[in-house]
């Protein structure tokens, strides 16, 4: 496990009783934390209008976050390429990597705005996902210099800033045929991950961005010192995503003793979704998820694990993080 990179992609999720703004500096602490605890990667994400995360603009975040660590590479899980303009995405890119060298990541997505509120509000539509592979064409030509245009992205032109997909969907396919790392997830469904990982694999095309697949697996991974403890750190994710699949808004996540607390009702649906939300993550004790990662690993032949553990409470999240960093054997600085 060793020779497995390990990252962190924080969602800046917001929490009763502590407002967006706090989420957002609660981030930035995490990064300068995981920095001294040895991960390679920390990204945010791009979420518009949602009550429950404060992370809406990724690039200025990545900044911030760049700014208050040293070593560890500072990206994003990611930019919602069909949101923007590939010029201008470049153009955020460039100021990154010409402010933070050789640690920054671009990581992409071709997700649109959840609801037709925030696609409105967008100027988007849900089918301009339709267009990610060559929005992506765009944006790494950008990079090189070889727009049609006439115009030159600066100061991106002639850097070079590592570009991931996420692969939801048909991204896997597109990554392979751009020859870039692929970031897929969830690893509740094994068996859907592993045939987009073998997809990508057989159809990778080498590029002057990669010469061989990259693959990055993402989700939840909870540690503590025991397995009753581990779980309770999936309760407010779980009961959050319960709440938005049946009243349409996800909510601030909640602290777990509220959501056990017999005063908490849930319908037959609610419950459903929620006891479904607590399955197929990786959590226990140390040696616990040691067995389970090391089987993960094994069967996707992951370079890259990426961790996307969210919680409300912070210490615990922090204390999963140092016990997985003894897990996976990195070098704390």
């Amino acid at each position: 496990m060793a020779a497995t990179r390990f990252s962190v992609l924080d969602r800046s999720r917001t929490r009763e009783g502590h407002d967006g703004p706090e989420a957002l500096r609660d981030t930035v602490r995490l990064a300068q934390e995981l920095e001294k605890l040895g991960y390679h990667r920390f990204w945010v994400s791009e979420h518009h209008a949602v009550p429950g995360v404060a992370g809406s603009a990724p690039t200025v975040l990545a900044s911030a976050v760049a700014a208050a660590t040293r070593t560890i590479r500072v990206g994003t899980g990611g930019v919602m390429l069909p949101n923007h303009q590939p010029l201008v995405v470049a153009e955020q890119f460039g100021v990154l990597e010409a402010l933070y060298p050789g640690r920054i990541d671009m990581g992409l997505g071709r997700s649109v705005g959840f609801t037709d509120g925030v696609r409105k509000a967008l100027g988007r539509d849900k089918h301009d996902a339709d267009d990610f592979a060559a929005q992506l064409t765009e944006l790494l030509g950008w990079f090189r210099g070889t727009s049609d245009t006439g115009a030159h992205a600066r100061p991106a032109e002639g850097l070079t800033v590592p570009p991931f997909v996420l692969a939801m969907g048909e991204g896997a396919a597109i990554a392979a045929r751009a020859g870039l790392p692929m970031v897929i997830g969830d690893i509740r469904n094994r068996e859907k991950m592993l045939r987009g990982i073998d997809q990508y694999r057989s159809d990778f095309r080498p590029s002057e961005w990669s010469s061989e697949p990259y693959v990055v697996v993402s989700g939840t991974i909870a540690v503590a010192a025991t397995p009753e403890e581990a779980r309770r750190l999936l309760i407010p994710e779980a009961w959050s995503m319960a709440h938005s699949r049946t009243h349409g808004t996800f909510p601030p996540l909640p602290p777990a003793e509220r959501i056990e607390s017999p005063a908490t009702q849930m319908t037959e649906k609610e419950r459903g979704f929620y006891e479904s939300g607590l399955l197929g993550h990786i959590h226990g004790t140390e040696q616990q998820v040691a067995t389970e990662l090391d089987t993960l690993i094994k069967e996707s032949g992951a370079q890259e694990v990426l961790v996307t553990t969210s919680t409300y409470d912070r210490e615990g999240l922090l204390d999963s993080f140092r016990r997985l960093s003894r897990v996976a054997g990195l070098a704390a600085t």
